[in-house]
């Protein structure tokens, strides 16, 4: 494990052969939420000695449909992230859009997240990295894992090293994606920690309705896939009720499946590291 994760992680007692775990729902909806998604996920993997951080939106930028929900606010969202973590001692990540949000962000959250779609803009990435905080840049749906690199030395080049990449699979066709697990090791030789994206990587784009589809039912095999492919986090969005939920309710895990994936994740995870 990178210091950088080693700093962020020391409120947390975690086996340190583990994975770590980002996750939480898509969009900040209401508070209730958050508590509820964070209690049980970090009780989850203090029990399994997994390292966790708190992940949800604060706003969804990204939106297929003018009509879709994409926030309560972005300061309101951002204290109840920021409560949130306080409340479970947990880190805390949410993904920007825009470089001037970069300092308000990073005045309430832990991690940066740069947007699949955003991962080239230049100014966006220099200004995540001018705050200090660490910077997860999602690698694009139209890029492969060794053109990351580039995402990696425009943050390095500002003194900024706590640099994470995350794949989220590749477009195939018009409403599917891949995932080429090749890019795991490809994006680790920028010696940065790899995350998959285990949900994100089951969506389906561009559907006629206006509203992005998903795969749900495959996300443990996506999951367990990278593991054996040595990735070092896994990124999973989660909600009590993904029928309901006001983003992406198509592809997010149900909040009661949870632990017995991790669980899965975790033997998993012991048995790759025996060898």
């Amino acid at each position: 494990m990178t210091p950088f994760l080693k700093d962020l992680f020391a409120g947390q007692s975690y086996d340190e052969q583990q994975f770590f775990l980002i996750a939480g729902p898509c969009v900040v909806e209401n508070e209730d939420l958050l508590m509820t998604v964070a209690e049980k996920v970090s009780t989850i993997c203090k029990n399994l000695g997994i390292p966790y951080i708190f992940k949800s939106s604060y706003r969804k930028a990204n939106r297929t449909s003018s009509k879709s929900f994409t926030g309560i606010g972005d300061t309101e969202a951002l204290k109840m992230l920021a409560r949130t973590g306080k409340a479970f001692s947990l880190p805390v990540t949410s993904d920007i859009h825009a470089h001037e949000e970069a300092l308000m962000a990073s005045a309430y959250v832990d991690i940066l997240q740069i947007p699949a779609f955003l991962c080239r803009q230049t100014d966006l990435l220099v200004a995540a990295a001018n705050t200090k905080k660490i910077v997860n840049v999602k690698k694009g749906q139209f890029l492969s894992g060794s053109s990351m690199k580039f995402a990696a030395d425009k943050i390095r080049e500002t003194g900024n090293e706590k640099i994470m990449l995350t794949e989220r699979g590749n477009s195939f066709g018009y409403t599917d994606l891949v995932v080429d697990y090749r890019n795991i090791p490809i994006m680790q030789e920028n010696k940065v920690p790899v995350i998959m994206d285990c949900t994100h990587s089951l969506q389906q784009p561009n559907q006629s309705s206006g509203i992005t589809g998903g795969n749900p039912e495959m996300i443990g095999t996506i999951a367990r896939a990278a593991i054996a492919a040595g990735a070092d986090g896994i990124f999973i969005e989660t909600h009590p009720n993904p029928a309901i939920a006001k983003s992406d309710g198509a592809n997010m895990l149900h909040l009661d499946k949870i632990e017995t994936l991790l669980q899965q994740l975790a033997k998993l995870r012991k048995t790759i590291m025996s060898y």
